[in-house]
């Protein structure tokens, strides 16, 4: 039996959510109904504020069997400057109540969360996130183990309909990296859908 709500974790009010009962209580469990979610969210799309929302289009060269092919592909593209983003992380860690920085080594940045305190849904919603507020399309998840990369692969499947639910039925794809699979790399590159792509650290190292 499917049931439906009109109001999301942070009262905000959206579509009726065709949810099964199995998956409400599969997200319940999870952290819909945490207060700490909110703000973990807004922690990271706030450093990108000041961001245009503007798709970025560009074209760039993919060697495949010993040719260069131009391709025409969809990328992030940052129009902020570091002096900007870092003002930005300040203005962050000082409404989150920790000593701003002084001191950056590049444009790297660490968001910590308990164990418990649901760090996948937060990192999953956050990517709808800044694609509504910045049209942000690439994402990379790295992962440390198989183990890890099936519980990634499992969130993004039960949540899918709860996110199109609270994001007007954006689209997304998502896939693990194969080295076997490079053309999907391709597909990656060029799509203009929000892309997803999950690759062990290992792979993630190796030259």
């Amino acid at each position: 039996k499917e049931i439906g709500d009109n109001r999301d974790f942070m009262h905000n009010t959206i579509a009726k959510e065709p949810f099964t009962e199995a998956l409400k209580d599969q997200l319940a469990e999870s952290t819909l109904h945490k207060k700490n979610v909110n703000p973990a969210i807004k922690a990271v799309t706030d450093i990108f504020e000041g961001q245009p929302c503007t798709d970025s289009h560009l074209s760039f060269l993919i060697t495949e069997k010993d040719k260069l092919n131009m391709v025409s592909g969809v990328g992030n593209k940052l129009i902020l400057s570091e002096k900007q983003i870092v003002e930005n992380l300040k203005t962050v860690q000082l409404e989150n109540e920790i000593s701003a920085q002084e001191e950056f080594e590049g444009m790297n940045f660490s968001i910590e969360m308990e164990t418990g305190t649901g760090k996948t849904y937060v990192y999953l919603r956050t990517i709808y996130e800044l694609n509504k507020l910045y049209s942000f399309k690439k994402y990379v998840i790295v992962v440390p183990s198989i183990a890890i990369r099936e519980g990634v692969l499992k969130n993004l499947q039960i949540t899918e309909d709860h996110f199109k639910a609270l994001y007007n039925n954006i689209e997304l794809e998502y896939f693990v990296y194969d080295s076997a699979k490079i053309n999907r790399l391709r597909q990656f590159a060029v799509s203009n859908q929000i892309q997803i792509m999950i690759i062990n650290i290992d792979a993630f190292n190796k030259k």
